[in-house]
C-alpha cells in the first residue's frame, strides 16, 4: 500500500485501521488482524526498553525495530500493511539536513514507506516540506505530542477555545505541507470532529472521539501487555495477568513436579 492510498480511504467513507508493532512477532500479529498500517511507534522506547518516555530511544534502535517488523509479514508485498516509522526526538528538530538525512536512513535501510514526526512550528513545518520535495511521504501528529512531554505532560490537550484554535490552524498548515494524514491524539473529541471536516487527507485520532477517518493505538496496550495503559486506550484483553499465572503456573509445576507431570514434561 502508499501512502496516497489512505487519502482514497477518506474519499471512499473507508475508516483507516493503524496498530503498532514493535518486532516480528507483533507485526505478524497485526498484519493477520488486518490492519491498514503498522506504525514502528517510539512509544516502544517505554514498553519494550523500559524508559519512562519516549525521548530516549535512538534512531539506529528505531530502524532496528523496523527491520524486525517487516521480517514478520508473510503476506505477499502488495498485500502487506503500509509501514511508518516514527521519527525519535532530535533527529528532526536541528535542521532541515539532519532530518532528511535521518528519515532518508529509516526509508533507505527498511521497508517503511512514510515517517511521522510531531508538531506544526514553522522549523517542523519547513521539514516536512523538505520531506515532501525530496519524496518523503510524511504523517504529522498534533494534540498531544509524547516528545513534548516535559511541556505538555500526557494530559488532554486543546482544552480551551484559545489552544483549539491554535490545534485547528495547525492541522490546516500539516495538510498545506503535504503530509498524507494527520494523528490527532488526546484532545475533545468535537475539536477532532471539525478538523476531520475541514481537511481532505485522513485524521486519526487516538484519545480523540470516533468523528475521525481511522483510529491508531499502541497494540500493548490494547492487548493489556503494558503495567498501566493510557485512559484513552482500555485493554481489550487483560493478557498480562494471564500470561504472569499461565508461567507461574509452569514454573510450579516444574519447582513441584508430580510424577504425571513430570512425565508429561520431559517426554519426547
Amino acid at each position: 500500500m502508499l501512502p496516497k492510498e489512505l487519502v482514497r480511504f477518506k474519499e471512499l467513507g473507508k475508516p483507516i485501521t493503524i496498530l503498532t508493532a514493535w518486532d516480528s512477532l507483533s507485526s505478524a500479529f497485526v498484519e493477520a488482524a488486518g490492519a491498514d498500517v503498522v506504525l514502528v511507534g517510539d512509544s516502544l522506547a517505554m514498553f519494550i526498553h523500559g524508559h519512562t518516555t519516549t525521548l530516549p530511544i535512538t534512531l539506529e534502535q528505531m530502524l532496528h525495530h523496523t527491520q524486525a517488523v517487516e521480517r514478520g509479514f508473510t503476506k505477499s508485498i502488495s498485500e502487506q500493511p503500509l509501514i511508518v516509522c516514527d521519527l525519535p526526538f532530535l533527529s528532526y528538530q536541528c535542521g532541515e539536513d539532519k532530518a532528511v538525512s535521518a528519515a532518508g536512513y529509516l526509508l533507505k535501510n527498511s521497508s517503511a514507506a512514510a515517517v511521522k514526526l510531531e508538531g506544526a512550528e514553522p522549523e517542523v513545518l519547513a521539514v516536512i516540506n523538505r520531506f515532501i520535495r525530496m519524496g518523503i511521504p510524511v504523517m504529522g501528529h498534533l494534540g498531544l505530542t509524547p516528545q513534548s512531554v516535559h511541556n505538555l505532560g500526557y494530559q488532554k490537550q486543546a482544552k480551551d477555545k484559545l489552544s483549539q484554535d491554535k490545534l485547528i490552524q495547525q492541522a490546516i498548515e500539516i495538510e498545506e505541507s503535504g503530509c498524507f494524514a494527520v494523528v490527532i491524539e488526546h484532545v475533545p473529541s468535537q475539536i477532532t470532529g471539525k478538523i476531520r471536516n475541514l481537511l481532505k487527507i485522513p485524521v486519526i485520532g487516538i484519545g480523540a472521539g470516533e468523528d475521525c477517518d481511522g483510529q491508531v493505538r499502541v497494540t500493548a496496550d490494547l492487548l493489556g501487555l503494558t503495567s498501566k495503559q493510557p485512559p484513552f486506550a482500555k485493554p481489550i484483553i487483560e493478557s498480562r495477568e494471564l500470561f504472569i499465572n499461565a508461567l507461574k503456573d509452569w514454573v510450579n509445576q516444574i519447582k513441584n513436579p508430580t510424577k504425571t507431570t513430570s512425565q508429561q514434561e520431559f517426554d519426547c
